[in-house]
């Protein structure tokens, strides 16, 4: 008894997954050890990767400058980490295995605050090994990269949270999307980024190939994208005024690395052993979220991607290059909020 691609793909959608795209192992002979599919699971033959879209008015909160918990928990944490995409993929896992197929289910969180380990055999890579998850979703036909280095589909352009399944079935790979099909470097994540993707020194890239196929986006500080994403930028974030008023931070002088801005963003909004009587929640930021411990929000999207994701579909959408659009057109209606560092509503962007 076997069951077909399209059998598995047509199951994924019954699930309610939106996105489903198969690569075969040897698109992966290019990637780093510790980033290889075959160093989790070496007798793998196919990569699955599903995703689950993004709701737009997830974003409408923050885009209005009203609400915050409404896009962490439904199109951050809540789908990334939680249930929305983990228990249909968990269902998807474990048809494949009622075929008798192995079904390894890669979950993409945040590999970036886990340090690699001493390897547990001898020429064996350290642990954590971690796909690049929107480097597999490349492979597996879903899309490609745009220049601000997020993931990106024809169908919701970059509205969708990405998980994989590494599995030893056999299974014919999607074809690939023809590389700048999607992304037109038309650089709105440029001039709708407060300061992470402006900063990509000229000619600054990363480049990959995938059979004949090379893509190419930019090379985002991510010292500063992580630093405004998760709450450190006073031009993004209300509640650094609220709780310090004095405070002035200019996010795009600093040269924190990706690991050292997480420390510092998530002890702002996740400092769970900062509880006292001030701080009831444990975040010495209060006020984007009324959850009694950061385990039910999880991490938080402050700044909403307001470049890369918010400005780059609202001109896909615009142009017609992807497929979802909405009856009330553009998704920025109106001059777009943006704080000074000391914390006054006079610095506006369209």
């Amino acid at each position: 008894m076997a069951i077909t691609k399209e059998e598995l793909r047509q199951f994924a959608y019954d699930q309610g997954l939106d996105l489903f795209g198969v690569a075969n192992i040897e698109r992966f002979d290019n990637a780093p050890v510790n980033m290889n599919p075959k160093s989790i699971f070496p007798r793998a033959k196919s990569v699955i990767v599903v995703g689950k879209r993004i709701i737009r008015g997830g974003w409408r909160g923050i885009e209005e400058g009203t609400n915050w918990v409404s896009y962490s928990y439904f199109n951050y944490h809540g789908l990334l980490n939680t249930h929305f995409i983990q228990l249909p993929m968990y269902e998807l896992a474990c048809k494949i295995e009622d075929y008798g197929f192995e079904a390894v289910p890669y979950y993409s969180g945040v590999p970036e605050r886990q340090e690699p380990c001493e390897p547990t055999r001898e020429g064996d890579p350290s642990p954590n090994v971690h796909l690049a998850i929107r480097i597999a979703a490349t492979a597996a036909g879903l899309g490609e990269c745009g220049w601000s280095k997020v993931f990106l589909t024809k169908k919701f352009g970059p509205r969708q949270r990405l998980h994989a399944i590494i599995t030893d079935m056999e299974i014919e790979p999607d074809p690939l999307v023809e590389p700048n099909s999607i992304c037109t470097r038309c650089m709105h994540c440029v001039s709708g980024c407060p300061g992470a993707i402006p900063h990509i020194r000229e000619n600054k890239y990363v480049e990959i190939q995938i059979e004949d196929n090379k893509y190419r986006w930019g090379d985002v500080d991510m010292g500063k994208c992580t630093l405004m994403y998760h709450g450190g930028d006073p031009r993004t974030s209300p509640f650094i005024h609220k709780d310090f008023p004095g405070m002035k931070f200019e996010v795009t002088e600093q040269t924190m690395t990706e690991a050292e801005a997480y420390k510092f963003a998530w002890t702002l909004s996740l400092g769970n052993w900062a509880k006292s009587d001030e701080f009831p929640h444990g975040r010495i930021i209060e006020g984007h979220a009324m959850l009694r411990d950061w385990s039910e929000a999880g991490s938080f999207g402050v700044e909403g991607s307001r470049g890369c994701m918010r400005s780059c579909f609202n001109y896909l959408e615009k142009q017609k290059l992807i497929e979802q659009t909405f009856h009330g057109g553009d998704f920025i209606k109106r001059p777009r909020w943006l704080l000074s560092s000391g914390g006054d509503r006079t610095h506006e962007n369209s």
